[in-house]
């Protein structure tokens, strides 16, 4: 295990928690797996978790950046990364990617990146930024059609959030968040290969926001490489809750993973 500190470009030093095999040699060629989330100052504490050795055992080089929006840095961390900085987030997990890259952690070619809620935020906003730095995508119930959500105040989370992410009908806090929003922001270019998963009963992030961000994705793209939806018809924002059905749900994904970084078995 390491812990790394990668330069962002205003100077800040944003965390890395990294774990891989023991000797293995770092020498830009393994594939990588990078995950974040970066937002409510919410801190992603490393723990053990034997699920992610099925990657570890097989060669992936698996990372946890750990950016502005987060709270691992303290309460400046958040502020840093929120409202009217929420830019930041974005730039800073751009960075981490690029840094470990740099380093010989992984290949460019091999390098999945994956988050949630609004880590599916910061997945849809640095696929939008730099899609050529990623080989593929993992974003789950991810909160990418920011400027409609935000400006109904019939959803639940609408009015509580606006001290995270603004309020549109602000013209400030609009003219910022347009400019970010991965929905409003896709272009015609080539994007990754994708899997976005989302869930039918979800009440934070409804299931017709991913599903209205991939139809737009395919009408817009320019490339043919994969873009997967997969709607889960009996679950909320946290996914399947029985142990082996959140078991079945995971081994998809790391199917998914190891089919991107070139790994049969």
């Amino acid at each position: 295990m390491e812990q790394l500190f990668a330069p962002a470009s205003d100077g800040a030093k944003i965390p890395i928690s990294i774990v891989y095999l023991k000797g293995k040699k770092l020498d830009g060629t393994d594939p990588l797996y990078l995950y974040a989330y970066g937002s409510y100052g919410i801190s992603v504490d490393i723990s053990f978790n034997s699920n992610i050795f099925s990657l570890v055992d097989r060669g992936v080089v698996y990372a946890v950046a750990h950016p502005r929006g987060g709270g691992e840095m303290g309460k400046t961390w958040h502020d840093d990364g929120r409202m009217m900085r929420k830019k930041n987030t974005f730039t800073d997990f751009v960075a981490c990617a690029e840094y470990l890259l740099n380093k010989g952690y992984g290949s460019k070619d091999r390098l999945v990146i994956e988050g949630g809620s609004a880590g599916g935020l910061l997945m849809g906003a640095v696929t939008n930024l730099r899609p050529d730095l990623f080989k593929a995508v993992i974003a789950k119930v991810p909160f990418v059609d920011v400027i409609n959500t935000m400006l109904d105040e019939s959803l639940p989370l609408t009015v509580t959030e606006f001290e995270e992410w603004g309020n549109p009908k602000q013209k400030p806090a609009f003219d910022y968040m347009i400019t970010y929003s991965p929905y409003d922001n896709i272009q015609a270019k080539p994007y990754p290969n994708m899997l976005v998963k989302t869930s039918f009963n979800d009440s934070q992030v409804m299931y017709w926001e991913p599903a209205k961000y991939v139809a737009k994705m395919r009408a817009t793209r320019t490339d043919h490489n994969t873009l997967i939806l997969k709607t889960n018809m009996g679950a909320g924002h946290g996914g399947a809750s029985g142990r082996y059905d959140r078991l079945h749900e995971a081994a998809f994904d790391y199917a998914f993973i190891l089919n991107e970084v070139g790994i049969s078995d």
